[in-house]
């Protein structure tokens, strides 16, 4: 699945982070902890550099507390970046990631030297609401679904800290295809832009090899279904979910399991391990470094003579070549 839902604000708000970017001592970026690798939206790293990050993972008390342990350990092995999972059901538990932002400028004194962090992250992974709970007031609008907050806010703390609130961006696009589902699945994109029926296979899929178990006592399933269309099936079943002439409504079934997910009524599940992650990246890197060389290749046969490459391989070194110019840096006289 290729997601493709990158409004306009996302692109300012990018800008616009950029040139906030040397007021900034520290990043506090929100993870969601389903998806801590998905949900980390590859334009903040680069954007932050060698700056401190405390990277939250919010949602934990929905995610398995074993493969957050596991990201935790991941994460910290970077330099300047230290983490803390915040959790839905225990709200007031937050206000401690105050002290660790103290903590990561031991030197300074506050009082004389603010700390300024700005929140980062992607469209509905918890931003609004850490900011509401460690202002103590209703400062950030929250919702459940994503790109609710549209512009910067500056929000002064009672303990010399500064928050810098930035709305929720994704990057243009998702090179990975499991990720697109997991964030689909999880809610970070519109709804509207995604098939319920793919994900929900997709979701069906991943839940049947790692947590099978919880999808049979959540289903009250008699056995674990032999694939996902024979679990969508036979949830479906279960739970009413029937159209005309006794065949289940494969909508309405999907609809109910990813709502069920997102609310965490399955269970506490994380939708990918760092190990998992390791696979896939490699994958990507082989399939990257087998489409630059295939470029390369269609690049050397069009200098030799282009009688032999066909008109679409022509084509796309032509479209290759107009990239390259337009990155090419000119040289003002």
């Amino acid at each position: 699945m290729s997601i493709h839902w990158y409004p306009g604000h996302m692109h300012k708000a990018q800008k616009e982070m950029i040139e906030l970017l040397p007021q900034v001592d520290l990043l506090i970026e929100i993870l969601d902890a389903r998806i801590p690798w998905s949900s980390e939206n590859p334009a903040i790293a680069k954007l932050r550099g060698d700056k401190p990050c405390i990277k939250v993972l919010s949602k934990s008390d929905l995610a398995d507390p074993s493969v957050t342990a596991l990201w935790q350990a991941r994460f910290e092995q970077q330099r300047n970046v230290k983490t803390f999972p915040t959790r839905s059901d225990q709200p007031a538990g937050s206000k401690a990631l105050l002290g660790l932002c103290r903590a990561m400028f031991p030197q300074r004194d506050t009082n004389k030297d603010p700390i300024h962090a700005m929140v980062v992250g992607i469209p509905n992974v918890g931003k609004s609401t850490l900011i509401n709970i460690l202002a103590g007031r209703t400062i950030a609008r929250t919702g459940d679904e994503p790109a609710i907050t549209k512009g910067q806010q500056r929000i002064n703390l009672d303990n010399n800290i500064t928050l810098f609130d930035t709305p929720g961006i994704l990057w243009p696009k998702v090179e990975n295809p499991a990720s697109s589902y997991r964030l689909a699945v999880t809610g970070a994109i519109r709804d509207t832009a995604m098939e319920y029926d793919d994900v929900a296979h997709f979701a069906a899929e991943y839940l049947l090899e790692t947590y099978p178990d919880l999808l049979v006592e959540r289903f009250k399933l008699d056995a674990l279904p032999s694939d996902e269309e024979a679990f969508l099936q036979a949830a479906a079943l279960k739970r009413g979910a029937v159209a005309a002439g006794g065949k289940f409504n494969r909508h309405k079934i999907s609809e109910l399991l990813i709502k069920e997910f997102r609310q965490g009524k399955l269970g506490r599940i994380s939708l990918e391990t760092p190990e998992m992650i390791d696979g896939e990246q490699a994958e990507l890197d082989r399939v990257a470094a087998e489409k630059a060389a295939g470029k390369a290749e269609r690049k050397q046969r069009f200098k030799e003579g282009s009688g032999s490459l066909d008109k679409k391989e022509r084509k796309e070194v032509r479209v290759d070549e107009r990239a390259a110019k337009r990155r090419k840096p000119t040289t003002k006289r």
